[in-house]
């Protein structure tokens, strides 16, 4: 049994714009579970075609029921291979990536395909496919369900991530992360929780003149 995603999502960039962000978009505010990405192999075909391959160490944090199953070092790290082919004259970009360890534990396939969006040629789609199976015998299931929800939730940070190197190659202010928005909603409630209560000590002190001046005229 294998658990089957598919999606797609639109940048609003031209094609020639997300393929140069595609080779920047680490790091960012949101692959903080990316941790080193290295270029193992690069060459041009003779029909003009890069083909590239590059490893990356990603995080891979288990769910709790599962550490308690396997070692602890398994919860720490997962080495992703991704091989890309990239069309400059059909203006596509396909890649293919899976994980080469914990592959008894799960196996994530993905594959992605950016072209130019046919109803906006400024725009870029993206259409993604995965595939998340697991051998473990009586929790695959979970696992899968596991695998595939983490899937999602990573599909989410990396449309964020791509959105915020863009912003920043065309010379535009990068949308601000959650925490920094979180952040600052937090110092703006402090300052408006601080200017309330002087300003009811102020009032609180008006009030108190206000009855003594009373009392000495009486």
């Amino acid at each position: 049994m294998v658990k089957y995603f598919l999606g797609q999502s639109v940048l609003r960039s031209s094609w020639d714009q997300v393929f140069a962000a595609f080779w920047q978009r680490y790091p960012n505010p949101y692959s903080k579970h990316v941790l080193t990405e290295d270029i193992v192999h690069r060459e041009v075909t003779p029909d003009q075609k890069l083909l590239s391959r590059r490893l990356l160490t990603k995080t891979n944090r288990m769910p709790r029921w599962a550490e308690r199953l396997f070692p602890a070092n398994v919860a720490h790290s997962v080495y992703i291979l991704e091989d890309s082919i990239v069309d400059p004259q059909n203006q596509t970009m396909t890649t293919f990536t899976w994980n080469i360890n914990h592959a008894r534990l799960m196996v994530v396939e993905e594959r992605c395909v950016y072209c130019v969006n046919s109803d906006n040629s400024g725009w870029t789609e993206i259409r993604r496919e995965a595939w998340v199976s697991s051998s473990l015998f009586g929790v695959s299931r979970a696992v899968q369900e596991f695998g595939l929800a983490r899937f999602k939730s990573n599909v989410t940070k990396t449309m964020k991530g791509f959105e915020y190197i863009l912003a920043k190659l065309q010379g535009e202010a990068p949308s601000k992360t959650l925490v920094e928005t979180a952040k600052e909603a937090k110092e703006k409630a402090k300052e408006t929780a601080l200017a309330a209560t002087e300003k009811a000590k102020d009032l609180a002190n008006k009030a108190a003149t206000k009855q003594q001046s009373k009392q000495q005229l009486l």
